[in-house]
């Protein structure tokens, strides 16, 4: 099956981002909504994705092969903590001011304070810090914990993991 050029880009992104999800895509992509990006799957990249059991799409290995791009995380063979993780620069910053793993966790509203201290967001929504601790938590470097309201921190020490910024 031959990409087009819009194609490639796009499975380049399924595989950057995997584990990931409609709105995602939908937002990187810049579609009207998650039914078009489930379109577009199926009629362009259906050979070179799946859903896991969490309805999460990742790319297939030969997604991976096709396009010159790292996967959006690598885990330790041995204990499968995540070794490297593909975040954006958005995400990046949320993880500089989350709690470390033996801290008390943070509510969403304590992470959007700190993301707003830091200056290196302007004017940050408390939905996309939502979203982004979301997906750092699919990634496995963010776990939740249910108090009166759900609060995150790391799940494994900043020094264990290595982070890549994409656009």
């Amino acid at each position: 099956m031959s990409l087009s050029e819009e194609a490639r880009d796009r499975l380049a992104d399924v595989v950057q981002l995997q584990p990931t999800k409609n709105s995602e895509l939908q937002d990187r992509w810049d579609l009207e909504s998650g039914s078009d990006v489930h379109q577009f799957l199926e009629s362009e990249l259906s050979e070179y994705y799946f859903r896991d059991d969490n309805s999460l799409i990742r790319a297939t290995p030969e997604a991976a092969d096709l396009v010159d791009v790292e996967p959006g995380i690598e885990s330790d063979p041995d204990d499968g903590v995540p070794s490297r993780v593909s975040v954006t620069p958005f995400q990046e910053t949320i993880l500089s001011v989350v709690p470390g793993p033996s801290d008390r966790s943070a509510s969403v509203v304590a992470v959007l304070q700190a993301v707003r201290e830091t200056g290196a967001v302007d004017d940050p929504d408390v939905d996309d810090v939502r979203s982004g601790l979301q997906r750092l938590k699919r990634l496995g470097i963010v776990e939740v914990e249910y108090r009166t309201v759900p609060t995150y921190r790391l799940a494994v020490d900043r020094d264990e993991f290595d982070v890549s910024v994409s656009e």
